[in-house]
């Protein structure tokens, strides 16, 4: 049985040891690059929106909700037809931009803020639980390893979470968030979702500590890839008050996570400018919206292009239809209705290779 209590939290022991102070180093390093690349893209909807579908997926993966990037962006093209599992996973990436809009115009992580995240999530007003949470079991004895705490307990523990998100610390934010994460995790305080959300509150809290302008450095691949390692960390804490290698772990994924989304970030950019170059030489149609509508929808419609640049329908698709004939889109068939990829940014997206943590 395990022997740590989320009573006794934050942990009253030196957490920023020398293991976990040179892995502050890197962390901030590649943290500091990807916010200052992402400041050079011109709307920052363009990386929120392409990047927040990914992360709704590995996030999703992690709990073994399995779909696609296709699907997930055949759902923003018709969501009334999509397959329930592609309906779940965009419900996390609309969890994700109702806590950032919340983080961003109040600079706090609140409680109503997390509850209205897992409300969009799980798509009810369910709130903290009122019955047991799940217990975890070695799944070789089948011997109990964690209780989460009784339902009574759970709103003043997390009442107590608010308080350490907010409250000064000398503590290094980064550290900060690796614990938050896991007193969240341990708290278990939703019937579902809890997972899904405790990644999401990763995120917002790096934007509330201004560590990043936009919600886009997104551990769940990282998690998603090391998933034992992760779920080791969790219950070495709870066993064995081990914190230094669960920081470490979780400054591993910063740093690795930070690195490559900037290389990401980088091809978008280059494919960005590539895109604008060729359309303002070749089109008198030529506009920055146009541009903002392909990047922001890599599975675009005549709809979006009505909306986005305020023009007919006609025109609308005299445009796409235009950019499809010369290559720079590809057209396709959805029911009874067209829609145009642009596939260089979709290559981009759907091929990325797995993070490199061996050089951390």
């Amino acid at each position: 049985m395990s022997r740590y209590s989320p009573s006794e939290f934050p942990p009253k022991i030196r957490l920023e040891t020398d293991a976990v102070l040179r892995a502050l180093v890197p962390a901030h390093r590649y943290l500091a690059e990807l916010k200052g690349l992402a400041r050079s893209i011109p709307n920052e909807g363009l990386l929120i929106s392409t990047l927040s579908l990914q992360e709704a997926q590995s996030s999703s993966e992690i709990e073994n909700i399995i779909t696609t990037q296709d699907a997930l962006y055949k759902y923003q093209l018709q969501p009334e037809n999509a397959d329930p599992v592609s309906k779940e996973v965009a419900h996390y990436a609309a969890g994700l931009d109702t806590g950032f809009r919340a983080v961003r115009d109040s600079g706090l992580l609140t409680l109503n803020t997390i509850l209205a995240v897992q409300e969009v999530l799980e798509g009810n007003a369910a709130g903290f639980r009122r019955t047991p949470g799940t217990v975890l079991k070695n799944q070789q004895s089948g011997e109990v390893v964690y209780t989460p705490p009784s339902p009574e307990r759970v709103a003043a523990l997390m009442s107590e979470l608010e308080r350490f998100i907010h409250e000064p610390s000398p503590l290094d934010p980064l550290v900060k968030m690796a614990l938050i994460h896991h007193q969240f995790e341990t708290i278990h305080p939703f019937y579902d979702g809890n997972g899904r959300t405790g990644r999401i509150i990763n995120i917002l809290y790096l934007v509330k500590e201004q560590l990043l302008d936009t919600p886009i450095l997104y551990l769940s691949r990282y998690i998603s890839q090391t998933k034992p390692e992760y779920y080791h960390g969790l219950q070495q804490v709870r066993d064995n008050d081990e914190w230094e290698t669960w920081l470490v772990y979780m400054l591993r994924g910063v740093a690795a996570t930070a690195r490559h989304t900037t290389r990401l970030v980088e091809g978008i950019g280059r494919l960005l400018q590539k895109h604008k170059q060729e359309i303002r030489g070749r089109y008198r149609f030529y506009s920055q919206d146009l541009i903002n509508n392909i990047f922001r929808h890599p599975y675009t419609k005549v709809a979006f292009v009505e909306r986005d640049l305020k023009v007919s329908r006609a025109t609308a698709t005299r445009y796409l239809d235009t950019l499809a004939r010369d290559g720079i889109l590809t057209k396709h068939r959805l029911g009874r209705e067209n829609y145009y990829i642009n596939h260089e940014l979709v290559n981009l997206l759907f091929n990325l290779p797995e993070l490199d943590v061996t050089l951390l």
